[in-house]
C-alpha cells in the first residue's frame, strides 16, 4: 500500500489524512482562497497524491476560513494575463478539475462559503456538494469581461440545465445554498458547524461499498455523460461484466445470501 504522507512543498494547500479519507484545504484565507497559478498547481500535486494513495479512499475538498470555499480566481494575476497566459491559465485549471472529476474515487466538495468564478467551477468539478447555510454560488466572469474558464460553462448546464445555466452565467448573479440546491447544482444544506461531519458521514457510507463498483460507477456516469445513451450503455455493460468477476462481487454476493456485513478487498 502506498505512503499516506502528505506530498511535498505544497505552499498553498493542507492535506492530510484520516484512515481512507485525504482531506484538502485551500490555505489562502486572506484571499478569500482566491486561485492564482500556485494554488492550481498544488491542487494537481495534493490530488495527484490521493489519486495514487492506495490507502485513499476518498476526498473531501474545503476552503480554510469561515468565509469562503474558493471566491473565485486571483484578479491581479488576471489583470496582468495576455491572451497565451490565459489560454495556458485556463488550460491548467481545466486540466486540474479533469483530475479532481475522474480521480477514480469520490470527492466531496464542502462548501464553506463563497464559492464564485472558479470556485463554483472547482465544486462542480466534484462527485458531491455539500454547502453551509451561508455559501453563495455563481460565475461573475462576465463582469470582469470573459466568460467562464474553468469548466463552467460545461458543467453547469450538465447540473441544472441550459436555461438556468445560462441566466446564472450571462447575468453574473450571485445565489444562496438553498437556491443552489433547489436548483440541482448542491447535493445538501447543512449548518456550518456540521459541514464537515456530514460530508464525513456521506463518504463513509459511500466507503463501505466494493471499491472497483464505485470507481467503475464514477467512470460510467461520468463517461456516460460524455457521449450517446447507445454508447453509455455498451460502457455500463462492459464495467458490470468487469466488476462481475472480481472477489468483491462474490464476497458482496456471499454476505447477502449469509445475512452478514461484507468485507470488501478492492479486487
Amino acid at each position: 500500500m502506498a505512503s499516506s504522507a502528505a506530498p511535498p512543498t505544497l505552499e498553498n494547500v493542507l492535506y492530510e489524512t484520516k484512515g481512507p479519507i485525504a482531506y484538502v484545504t485551500l490555505n489562502r484565507p486572506k484571499v478569500l482562497n482566491a486561485l492564482n497559478q500556485g494554488a492550481w498547481d498544488d491542487l494537481k500535486a495534493a490530488f495527484e497524491h490521493a489519486r495514487d494513495d492506495d490507502g485513499v479512499r476518498g476526498v473531501i475538498l474545503t476552503g480554510a476560513g469561515e468565509k469562503a470555499f474558493i471566491a473565485g480566481e486571483d484578479i491581479g494575476e488576471l489583470a496582468r494575463a495576455t491572451a497565451l497566459d490565459a489560454e495556458k491559465s485556463t488550460r491548467s485549471g481545466q486540466a486540474v478539475l479533469d483530475l479532481i472529476e475522474n480521480l477514480g474515487k469520490p470527492v466531496i466538495a464542502a462548501v464553506n462559503g463563497f464559492a464564485l468564478g472558479g470556485g463554483c467551477e472547482t465544486a462542480m468539478a466534484c462527485t458531491i456538494r455539500v454547502a453551509a447555510e451561508h455559501a453563495k454560488f455563481g460565475q461573475p466572469e462576465v463582469k470582469l469581461g470573459i466568460p467562464p474558464g474553468a469548466g463552467g460553462t460545461q458543467r453547469l448546464p450538465r447540473l441544472v440545465g441550459k436555461g438556468r445555466a445560462l441566466q446564472l452565467i450571462l447575468s453574473g448573479e450571485m445565489i444562496s445554498a438553498q437556491e443552489a440546491w433547489r436548483i440541482g447544482l448542491v447535493n445538501e444544506v447543512v449548518p456550518a458547524a456540521g459541514l464537515i461531519a456530514r460530508c464525513e458521514t456521506i463518504l463513509t457510507q459511500i466507503l463501505a461499498n466494493a471499491p472497483v463498483a464505485v470507481r467503475f460507477a464514477l467512470e460510467a456516469v461520468n463517461k456516460g455523460l460524455e457521449t450517446s445513451q447507445a454508447a453509455g450503455l455498451l460502457l455500463e455493460a462492459s464495467l458490470f461484466a468487469i466488476c462481475a468477476a472480481t472477489e468483491d462481487k462474490k464476497e458482496g454476493t456471499a454476505a447477502f445470501v449469509a445475512k452478514r456485513v461484507p468485507q470488501f478487498q478492492g479486487r
